[in-house]
């Protein structure tokens, strides 16, 4: 009898810190896996936040400050101001097709 218990006492033990660290639903590998999943969506979330925040500067910007606006419809549409003229310089590789009169 003493025998038996020193066997399977510590087979018991075995497999119950095998099911607890690799097997089952809930096991350690698991919990590891779902807290490194979990860090790389804080990290995103994180990212997304200060995407967010950069944006909500740049439209506080354009509402309220007329030169980031003109810098903005300038830069991004090509608008001039009455007197100025537009020049667009290529560098070649774009296939341009010249304007027929």
């Amino acid at each position: 009898m003493r025998r038996w218990r020193r066997l399977v006492f510590p087979g018991l033990v075995a497999i119950a810190f095998y099911v607890a660290v690799a097997g089952g639903e809930h096991s350690l590998m698991d919990a590891r896996r779902a807290t490194a999943e979990l860090d790389d969506r804080h990290a995103d979330l994180r990212a997304v936040r200060h995407e967010i925040d950069s944006m909500r500067a740049r439209i506080d910007s354009l509402r309220h400050h007329d030169g980031a606006l003109e810098r903005l419809a300038r830069e991004r549409y090509g608008f001039i101001r009455d007197g100025e003229y537009l020049y667009r310089v290529s560098d070649g590789t774009e296939d341009e097709k010249p304007d027929e009169p």
